[in-house]
């Protein structure tokens, strides 16, 4: 009998091994399991916050975009716009030169009319003489006059003759004036300068 028991014993002691075995392989297991569910939730929340700042970069970008569409929309009907007044600029500054030279092309046209020399040349001589009021009014200043010293910036020289009477550089004739409208010349004093 003492072999049953011994052989006994070897399987009771064999079984508690193998409950011992078995409960220390599930404890890891459950630990794993603790341990993977933490991992998760950490991954999880990460997720969350990864996709709440994309949330916020869209935003932001569907922002920026929209920003720039406003702009650019705004830019071109700013061009448009300075385009539209320009034109209007050029088109208002014609119109108030030609207002201002109408009575003057007025003037010519009545004296047209008239027959008797005299009486054509005494309506020019006006004429004439209405021109530097209106020239006034358009801020247009006639420039090159016989006596005057020659300036290449204003003047055109397109003769030059040797007149002791006359001093270096001076005019002697003028063939056509010049004219400036503020600082900007219209056109050049066409004259004859003695050397």
């Amino acid at each position: 009998m003492e072999q049953k028991t011994e052989a006994t014993e070897e399987i009771v002691q064999e079984q508690p091994a193998e409950e011992t075995t078995e409960t220390v392989e599930k404890a890891p297991d459950k630990k794993e399991k603790k341990s993977g569910d933490k991992e998760a939730k950490k991954l999880r929340a990460q997720v969350e916050k990864l996709e709440k700042q994309l949330e916020e970069e869209k935003a932001a970008a569907a922002a920026a975009e929209d920003k720039y569409l406003r702009l650019a929309a705004e830019y071109d009907n700013f061009r448009k716009r300075s385009q539209k007044e320009r034109e209007g600029i050029y088109s208002d500054a014609a119109a108030d030169s030609i207002k201002e030279l109408l009575p003057v092309i007025d003037n010519l046209q009545r004296a047209t009319e008239f027959t008797a020399p005299d009486k054509v040349a005494e309506g020019l001589s006006m004429i004439l003489g209405s021109l530097p009021a209106v020239f006034e009014k358009m801020n247009i200043t006639a420039f090159g006059k016989a006596g005057d010293t020659f300036d290449p910036n204003i003047h055109n020289a397109v003769m030059h003759v040797e007149d002791e009477e006359h001093g270096e550089g001076e005019i002697v004739e003028v063939f056509q004036q010049g004219y400036s409208i503020g600082e900007r010349i219209v056109r050049y004093a066409m004259v004859k300068v003695a050397n």
